[in-house]
C-alpha cells in the first residue's frame, strides 16, 4: 500500500486539535516533501524520522515521499509530531499494518537513533484525542503517567521506534534502553511552592487585620494590595496564602497541570497537580515570561501558571508598565489571549493576585516620624506605576503598618495557625458552591457585577455605606460591585445566608483601609 495515515494532535494555547498524518509514495526521484503549515521544528522532523527509521533496522522509501498534515490550514508546531510521521510512512510501506496505526493517537519526538524522547503537553493532547472518541494513544514512557490522568484511554508508553512497530505489528517487544525525562524549563520557572510548603500564618505576628485580609482572600478569590514599609510582614502574608487554600477538585486539577504540562515545568515525579500553585516572578522579569508568548511556540506565562492559585508580585510599582497592564484582561476574564498573525492562543489565568509595594522607593514613609528622602516628583512617579484602572481592579487593599513590641507580645497566644483559618475557608468555599450551583462562576471573585446585583443581593439598607461612597466620588461603579462580593465572602466566613450592613460596612473597610487605595479613589473623584 503507497497510502497511510496516522493521528497525532496539534496544541493551541490549551486546547488540543486532531490531526491526520498522511504518507503517500509516488513514483519519481526520492524526496520528500512535508505540507500542511508546519513549523521549523516540524519540518526538521523529514530528516530525524529518515535517520530514526534507518537505525531501528527499518527501511525508509527510496521514492517520492508525499507527507500530508490535515487539517492544512492549521499551524503545526513541535517535534511531537515525529512519531506520527514515521507510522504513517512505515505503514504506507508495507511495514506495520495501516489499520493498526490508523485509529491511536501517537505522541512523541525521536532521536537519531530510534529512541523516543519526552514531550510537554501530552495531557491536553490526549484530552483532545479523547474529546474525538479515540480511546488508544501511544506516548514516550515519561509521559505515560501524565497521559492516564485521562479516563477511558487506553495508554501506552514506550521507549522507541522499535517497539511501536513490534507493539502494533503484535510481535515481542524487544528491551530499550529508558527514557530521559522532559527538562523543566528554567526561564519559566518562578514558583516557590518548596519554600511556601510547611508556612503557619501564626508565625505572621502582630498583624491580626493582615491575616484577616488574607483569610478573606483566599474564601473569596479576592486580588489584594498590601501596601507598607519593608519588613512588616507583606511577603509572609503572601506565601501563606496557598495554604489557606483548599485542595484543587478534579476538574481544577487537570485545568492546572495542562498548563504546567504545555508550558514543560511539570514535575515528572507529579504528573496530577492537586494544590494551588504560587508563583512570584521577579520584577526584573520580561513581559513573555510573566505574561506568555514567544516568537515561533506560544507559552503560557507565570500569569497562567498561577491559574487557580496565587500570583505574587512583590515590589509591584518596580514590574515594567506593559506587564502591569496586561494584568487588565486576565483580572476581569480569567484568560490571556496572545495573538500572532497566523492565529492566537488562548490560556486560562484566574488566579489571585497579591500585589506588594513600599509606600516609597526608599520605604522610609512611615507615620509621623517618617525618615523618607526622596523628592516630591519621584514620590508621585512611584505611586503612578500602579495605575487608577488596576487598583480598582483589586478587591482589597490593606496597609500593613510596622509591628511594635507590644503588638507581638499580645498576638502571640491569639494568632490562629493556617489549619483554624483553612478550615474556615473551606466551609465558605462549601457555601458559595452551594449558592453557585446553577452556574458557571465558582467563587464570589468570580461572579459579575450585573448577576452580583440581580441574583444575590445583600440585606436591605445594607448598600447605604456603598451608595454614599459612589455619590461622593470614593468608589468607582466597579469598586462597589467588589465591595458587594467581599460582603458575601465575609457572610460565608461567619455562616451567614446573606450580608447585612455589618458585613458591607466591613467589605467597604478593607477595599479602602490601604493608604494607596484612599488616596487613588480620593484622586479619582477630583
Amino acid at each position: 500500500m503507497s497510502l497511510a495515515k496516522a493521528l497525532s494532535v496539534a496544541l493551541q494555547g490549551v486546547r488540543g486539535h486532531l490531526v491526520e498524518i498522511e504518507a503517500d509514495i509516488g513514483q519519481g526521484l526520492p524526496k520528500v516533501t512535508l505540507v500542511g503549515l508546519p513549523d521549523a521544528s516540524l519540518a526538521e522532523a523529514r530528516d530525524r524520522c529518515r535517520a530514526a527509521v534507518a537505525n531501528s533496522a527499518l527501511p525508509w522509501p527510496n521514492r517520492r515521499l508525499t507527507i500530508g498534515l490535515s487539517p492544512a490550514e492549521l499551524p503545526k508546531k513541535g517535534a511531537h509530531f515525529d512519531l506520527g510521521i514515521a507510522l504513517a510512512v512505515l505503514a504506507a510501506a508495507g511495514e506495520i499494518p495501516p489499520r493498526a496505526v490508523a485509529d491511536v493517537v501517537v505522541l512523541g519526538e525521536l532521536a537519531l537513533d530510534g529512541r523516543l524522547r519526552a514531550v510537554p503537553g501530552v495531557l491536553p493532547a490526549v484530552l483532545a484525542a479523547a474529546g474525538e472518541g479515540i480511546d488508544r494513544v501511544i506516548v514516550p514512557e515519561p509521559n505515560a503517567d501524565e497521559a492516564r490522568l485521562v479516563s477511558g484511554v487506553e495508554v501506552v508508553g514506550v521507549r522507541s521506534l522499535a517497539q511501536v512497530v513490534a507493539w502494533l505489528c503484535g510481535d515481542p517487544v524487544p528491551d530499550a534502553p529508558p527514557v530521559a525525562p522532559l527538562p523543566r524549563e528554567s526561564r519559566l520557572v518562578g514558583s516557590s511552592v518548596e519554600r511556601t510548603v510547611g508556612l503557619d500564618l501564626s508565625d505572621v505576628v502582630g498583624q491580626p487585620e493582615g491575616r484577616r485580609t488574607i483569610e478573606v482572600a483566599a474564601a473569596g478569590g479576592h486580588h489584594v494590595l498590601l501596601d507598607g514599609p519593608p519588613g512588616a510582614g507583606k511577603t509572609m502574608l503572601a506565601e501563606r496564602l496557598p495554604g489557606l487554600m483548599p485542595d484543587l477538585d478534579p476538574d481544577e486539577a487537570l485545568e492546572v497541570t495542562a498548563v504546567h504540562s504545555i508550558a514543560g515545568v511539570l514535575p515528572p515525579e507529579i504528573p496530577l497537580i492537586t494544590r494551588p500553585p504560587f508563583f512570584d516572578p521577579h520584577h526584573t522579569a520580561s513581559a513573555p515570561s510573566i505574561v506568555g508568548g514567544g516568537s515561533r511556540v506560544i507559552r503560557p506565562g507565570s500569569m497562567s501558571l498561577a491559574h487557580r492559585g496565587v500570583l505574587f508580585m512583590d515590589e509591584a510599582p518596580e514590574f515594567r508598565s506593559d506587564v502591569l497592564e496586561a494584568l487588565r484582561q486576565p483580572l476581569e476574564s480569567g484568560e490571556i489571549v496572545i495573538g500572532r498573525a497566523e492565529k492566537g492562543s488562548r490560556f486560562p489565568a484566574q488566579f489571585v493576585l497579591v500585589l506588594a509595594a513600599n509606600p516609597c522607593p526608599c520605604g522610609g514613609l512611615v507615620g509621623k516620624g517618617s525618615r523618607c528622602e526622596c523628592p516630591p516628583v519621584t514620590l508621585r512617579r512611584y505611586r503612578e506605576r500602579l495605575s487608577g484602572p488596576i487598583r480598582d481592579r483589586i478587591d482589597l487593599h490593606r496597609t500593613v503598618r510596622p509591628v511594635t513590641a507590644r503588638a507581638m507580645r499580645a498576638d502571640l497566644e491569639t494568632a490562629e495557625g493556617s489549619a483554624t483559618v483553612a478550615a474556615r475557608v473551606a466551609s465558605a468555599r462549601d457555601r458559595q458552591r452551594a449558592r453557585l450551583t446553577d452556574l458557571p462562576w465558582r467563587r464570589n471573585g468570580e461572579l459579575p457585577g450585573p448577576v452580583l446585583r440581580r441574583r444575590f443581593p445583600p440585606a436591605d439598607g445594607a448598600l447605604r455605606v456603598v451608595e454614599d461612597a459612589v455619590l461622593n466620588g470614593r468608589l468607582t461603579a466597579r469598586g462597589a460591585d467588589r465591595v458587594l462580593r467581599v460582603a458575601w465572602t465575609l457572610a460565608d466566613l461567619a455562616g451567614r445566608d446573606r450580608p447585612d450592613i455589618d458585613e458591607v460596612s466591613e467589605a467597604f473597610l478593607l477595599r479602602t483601609s490601604g493608604a494607596l487605595a484612599g488616596r487613588v479613589e480620593i484622586g479619582q473623584a477630583s
